[in-house]
């Protein structure tokens, strides 16, 4: 028996927001039924296939760490340059394990304190 993941979901205080900023680290794009205050919103797949993100709206704040987090990889840029665009964002750092033959990865947590992992670029595995 097997099952397609269709969304990865997150609870939050405020959907709208934070698909927003996912959606500015992503490029997912909105799903055009979301809107400012709604009880969810989704970030679909630019490929239309894969998941979606979809951000639903919960009355109690984040208690822990998170036991599920995504690991980005830049597609355009180097590890170094994608954690500073995501501090600009709103993003903070959390942890920092970069070395400095550099190998590693950050820690960082979005703007509800989701926490979620940078490491390196294909071209900098190279």
């Amino acid at each position: 028996m097997t099952a397609l993941i269709r969304h990865i979901t997150v609870d939050c205080a405020d959907p709208y927001a934070l698909a927003g900023f996912w959606s500015e680290v992503t490029g997912y794009p909105r799903h055009p039924e979301g809107e400012p205050g709604g009880e969810a919103a989704l970030l679909v797949a630019p490929d239309g296939e894969g998941p979606g993100i979809l951000f639903v709206r919960v009355p109690e704040g984040k208690g822990a760490k998170n036991r599920l987090h995504l690991d980005l990889q830049p597609t355009d840029c180097r590890r170094d340059e994608q954690i500073e665009q995501l501090l600009k964002l709103g993003a903070t750092l959390i942890a920092d394990h970069r070395n400095a033959d550099g190998t590693g990865w950050a820690v960082l947590a979005d703007i509800e304190g989701n926490e979620f992992c940078v490491e390196r670029s294909l071209s900098e595995r190279a």
